[in-house]
């Protein structure tokens, strides 16, 4: 852990991350209303979209290849402009990673205060996507800017997948383990630095190392069920991909990694109110002998987190467990 004396990006937001997402059961409601519109006259078939809120919107062309279409973007997670735009940037394409995909190409996301932030700190948040699109293996070309009181940055980003290889949040099954690719904890972690502007390398580590590794290995273990782990934390993106999929999900919180300094940080407090949001939204579908304090850190609002697998993932932690659907609506069993 160490401390700097950066401008304090983090001090221009309301919130930071992916913590500053609209909260699930407000999104759902909004988006109901865009469900089942049919499919308009056009090149290709829609696969996934809407309709089970995964990852990306994938559509299958003639040729035998999906396109993959997503967009991403936050405030500053962090005081460093250069690794907020690697974090933006690996968030982003996550999501792309997420489905089984590859990503092609991205183009920027920008929303700047120019009046209160210099256009050069902009441009290291640039770089720093760039660098991320580079490891990626992702072209970069362009993107959006606006004037806005609030500084935000991310990407648009267009990948190709295999349509009989997709992995979605609707195809699990029964009797298979969940792989959990990157430890959990960046949210308190970050709540924390965005109050004390303590910094903390290997929150920064994990938000910056790209899904790519984890996905390919999903996929040649022949995973067909994943999502990210992001802002709704990993509770609320689970219990997503356990009601798509009819099953019920059962989480071995002994089994679950954390980041270290995570569990101090919740013990002082650092809790945000995104996070606080998750647990509360999937309280009713959830059936737990764990303690508060626990459930607050599987719900953390987690920024670029790792991927979950409905599978075993070689490499990496499995932390629970898919099982048949209880008549009682419960999605989420957690035990200690």
């Amino acid at each position: 852990m160490t401390t700097t004396d950066a401008p304090r990006l983090t001090q221009y937001a309301h919130g930071g991350g992916c913590a500053c997402k609209i909260p699930p059961g407000e999104l759902e409601a909004v988006v109901a209303g865009l469900v089942g519109t049919g499919a308009p006259k056009g090149p290709g078939e829609l696969l996934v979209g809407l309709d089970d809120g995964d990852d990306a919107a994938v559509v299958s062309l003639a040729n035998g290849t999906a396109v993959v279409a997503t967009a991403d973007f936050f405030t500053p997670v962090v005081d460093d402009a250069y690794d907020w735009g690697r974090i933006a940037a690996a968030n982003a394409l996550s999501d792309v990673y997420a489905m089984g995909g590859t990503p092609v190409v991205a183009v920027n996301l920008l929303a700047w205060p120019r009046d209160l932030l210099p256009m050069e700190l902009a441009g290291e948040v640039l770089a720093g996507g760039l660098a991320i699109a580079r490891e990626a293996g992702c072209h970069l070309a362009g993107g959006h800017s606006v004037d806005d009181p609030e500084p935000k940055y991310g990407m648009a980003v267009t990948g190709i997948a295999d349509p009989e290889r997709l992995m979605r949040n609707d195809a699990g099954v029964a009797g298979v383990p969940l792989t959990l690719t990157k430890p959990l904890g960046v949210g308190v972690l970050n709540s924390r630095h965005k109050s004390t502007g303590e910094v903390f390398d290997e929150a920064v580590a994990a938000m910056t190392t790209l899904n790519l590794r984890a996905s390919v290995e999903a996929l040649k273990a022949g995973a067909v069920c994943a999502t990210d782990v992001t802002g709704f934390g990993l509770l609320g993106h689970l219990h997503k991909l356990a009601r798509a999929s009819g099953v019920t999900a059962r989480v071995e919180a002994s089994k679950v990694p954390y980041l270290g300094g995570a569990r101090q940080a919740l013990e002082d407090g650092f809790v945000s109110g995104g996070t606080r949001r998750n647990l509360d939204w999937v309280r009713p579908h959830l059936d737990a002998d764990v303690s508060e304090d626990e459930l607050l850190l599987l719900a953390d609002a987690q920024t670029s987190g790792g991927l979950l697998v409905a599978g075993e993932v070689p490499g990496y932690p499995v932390v629970g467990e898919l099982l048949p659907g209880r008549a009682d609506g419960v999605t989420l069993e957690v035990r200690a």
